[in-house]
C-alpha cells in the first residue's frame, strides 16, 4: 500500500453529513474516531460523499486492473466477502475451487505432465515475492554461497526491485536502449553467474505493453548452462500477458512449454477479469518450490500446507476467478482479448493522426498504447501538460519517463482493457486532439510540468 503522511495540523478538521439529518453530533471529527456511533445511513452517506472526488473508473486509462463486472460477479463478491480462504476445514468448497483454478491455469500455460504446484495470492506482487523466495531458497539449498543476485530488465514492475531490497539480493539490472524496451537475451546471459538465483522475463511491460523475448532468453540461458555449467532458472512475470498471450499469441513460446521456465505468475485482477487483488503463482514441478518454505497450519483445524506472505485472505477473488473461467471459457477470453486489441489498434492509429506523436507501444502485444511527443520544444508543451489537460475531461492518462537508460523519453500510456469500448476510444481521441491543439496554440509559455511525486 502507499505510504501516507500524518497531517498533524488538520487534527481538528471535521466532516459534516451531506444532508441535514440530526444526530448526536452535528459534525464528525476527521482522522479520529467519533465519540459515539452514528446511523448506518449517515455513515454511508459520508463515505459516498468523500468518494465523489475520485475519478470515474471507466475513464481511468492508467490502470491495468479490472474496473467493471457483470452483476452476477458483483453478487459473488458480496456473498463471499466473509469467507477466509485460509480456513480450509470450514470452507472446503472454496479450497477445491482454488485448486481447480490452478489446474486450469497449468493447462493454459502448457504444464502437461501433472507435476505442477501452485497457489493463489493477493496479486502479482505477492506472487513475485513467493517466486523469488523459492528461487533464493533453492539456490541456497543447492550449495549457493556468497551474495545472491537476480537478473531482470530495468522495465520490470517495482515488485522485483522490492524483492531484492527486502531479501538482500543483488539486483543485476539490464538497461534499455533506443529502439529496445525489452530484456536483451545476450546481455542477460552476460549478467548471470554461479550466484544468480534466477532471471525474470516480463510478458507485458507496464511501461509500453511489450513482451520480453522469452524463448530467446531461455535459449541464451540454455547456452550458458552448456558452455559454463551455470544452470539458471527462468521465471516469467506474466502479470498481464498470462491472460492475453494464450488467446492472442498462440504461436509465441513463453510458458512451461519452454523447459527453462520453472515458474509463472499472473494477476487475476488484470486481464483475468476479476477485481483487485487476485493473483496466481505456479511452479512446473515441486522441485522448484523447496519444502522448507511450506508451513503446516493446524490452528483452524486439520493440517494444511501454506505458502503465503500473509495469513487471512478473502476467498472472493478466487471464487470470482472460477466464475470468469466458467463464464467465458477459452472462446470468451479470446473474444475479449481480441476486442481489447482492436480498440488498442484503433487508438494507436488515432494518436498518430492526432498530432506530433510517436508510438512507442502499439498494442500488438498487450492491448496497451504508449506514445511520446516527437519534439516537445517545437510544440511548446510536454506529455505532463497533456496529461493534466486530459483530466479536465475526466480522462486519467499517466505521463512518466521510461527506465534507465531511456529516462529522457517521456510517454503517455493508454490501457485498453475490457470496458474501454470503441465508442469511448473515439471520445478519448476527440479529447486528445482538442487538447493537443489548445496546448500547441497557447499564447503564453506554459509553466513547467512534471510527474507528481510523494514528498515528506
Amino acid at each position: 500500500m502507499s505510504l501516507q503522511r500524518v497531517i498533524t495540523d488538520e487534527r481538528d478538521v471535521q466532516v459534516a453529513p451531506v444532508f441535514a439529518q440530526r444526530i448526536d453530533e452535528d459534525v464528525i471529527p476527521k482522522g479520529r474516531l467519533p465519540e459515539n456511533p452514528i446511523p448506518a445511513g449517515v455513515a454511508a452517506g459520508i463515505v459516498h460523499s468523500r468518494l465523489l472526488l475520485d475519478g470515474r473508473a471507466a475513464l481511468n486509462l492508467a490502470t491495468f486492473c479490472t474496473t467493471s463486472a457483470e452483476p452476477e460477479l458483483e453478487r459473488i463478491y458480496a456473498d463471499t466477502a466473509a469467507i477466509n480462504l485460509m480456513n480450509r476445514e470450514e470452507y472446503p468448497a472454496s479450497s477445491d475451487i482454488e485448486q481447480e483454478c490452478i489446474n486450469a491455469l497449468a493447462g493454459l500455460w502448457h504444464e502437461d505432465d501433472g507435476r505442477f504446484i501452485g497457489c493463489s495470492t493477493s496479486g502479482s506482487s505477492e506472487a513475485a515475492m513467493l517466486a523469488g523466495l523459492a528461487m533464493l531458497r533453492r539456490w541456497r539449498e543447492r550449495g549457493g554461497t556468497g551474495t545472491p543476485n537476480m537478473v531482470f530488465g530495468s522495465h520490470v514492475h517495482v515488485c522485483w526491485p522490492k524483492f531484492c531490497n527486502f531479501w538482500d539480493v543483488e539486483a543485476r539490472v539490464v538497461p534499455l536502449e533506443e529502439g529496445r524496451t525489452t530484456l536483451d537475451p545476450a546481455l542477460t546471459a552476460e549478467a548471470v553467474d554461479g550466484n544468480t538465483i534466477g532471471v525474470v522475463a516480463v510478458l507485458g511491460s507496464t511501461q509500453d505493453g511489450r513482451y520480453d523475448p522469452v524463448a530467446e532468453i531461455a535459449a541464451a540461458l540454455d547456452a550458458v548452462a552448456a558452455d559454463r555449467g551455470v544452470d539458471v532458472p527462468l521465471h516469467v512475470d506474466a502479470a498481464s500477458g498470462g491472460f492475453v498471450a494464450p488467446f492472442l499469441d498462440v504461436d509465441v513460446a513463453w510458458d512451461f512449454a519452454l523447459p527453462r521456465v520453472v515458474s509463472i505468475n499472473a494477476s487475476g485482477h488484470k486481464f483475468g477479469l476479476v477485481y483487485p487483488g487476485s493473483g496466481w503463482c505456479l511452479w512446473r514441478d515441486p522441485e522448484y518450490l523447496p519444502e522448507s518454505l511450506v508451513f503446516d497450519c493446524n490452528v483452524l483445524g486439520g493440517h494444511h500446507p501454506t505458502f503465503t506472505l500473509n495469513f487471512s485472505r478473502p476467498a472472493s477473488g478466487v471464487i470470482a476467478q472460477y466464475y470468469q473461467f466458467l463464464r467465458n471459457g477459452m472462446a470468451g477470453y479470446r473474444m475479449i482479448a481480441q476486442r481489447c486489441q482492436e480498440v488498442a489498434r484503433h487508438v494507436a492509429k488515432g494518436i498518430e493522426a492526432a498530432g506530433p506523436f510517436e508510438i512507442i507501444g502499439d498494442g500488438e502485444d498487450l492491448p496497451v498504447v504508449a506514445f511520446r511527443l516527437r519534439d516537445p520544444k517545437a510544440v511548446g508543451f510536454t506529455v505532463y501538460h497533456l496529461s493534466e489537460a486530459l483530466k479536465g475531461d475526466g480522462w486519467h492518462v499517466p505521463a512518466y519517463s521510461l527506465p534507465p537508460n531511456l529516462e529522457h523519453v517521456h510517454v503517455l500510456r493508454v490501457v485498453c482493457r475490457q470496458g474501454f469500448t470503441l465508442d469511448l476510444a473515439a471520445k478519448f481521441l476527440e479529447s486528445l486532439a482538442k487538447h493537443t491543439e489548445k496546448l500547441g496554440s497557447h499564447p503564453f509559455p506554459l509553466p513547467e510540468a512534471t510527474a507528481p511525486s510523494f514528498t515528506d
